[in-house]
């Protein structure tokens, strides 16, 4: 009688901890993607907003402050409105 052979990365715990990896990977990259854009438009961050921004694991603010990233003037700006 053949047996299953079930693989680890077949595993339901495996599959969550991948997709788990997966949506960290989104919110750390669209973190950077932020203050990537206030780099580019030479705009000054300073540490506690950075920080602030680094510690977000809301994909949809950070997509809201990545396109305030793009009008604002000053960094303190793009967490108003």
């Amino acid at each position: 009688m053949p047996r299953e052979i079930r693989y680890f990365f077949d595993n339901s715990v495996a599959l969550q901890v991948r997709e788990e990896g997966r949506v960290e990977g989104r919110i750390e990259g669209r973190a950077l993607m932020v203050l990537r854009i206030l780099e580019w438009r030479e705009i000054p961050v300073c540490f506690a907003l950075r920080e602030r921004v680094l510690d977000c694991y809301d994909l949809d603010q950070l997509e809201v402050w990545a396109r305030r990233a793009l009008t604002v003037e000053r960094a303190e700006d793009m967490f108003s409105g």
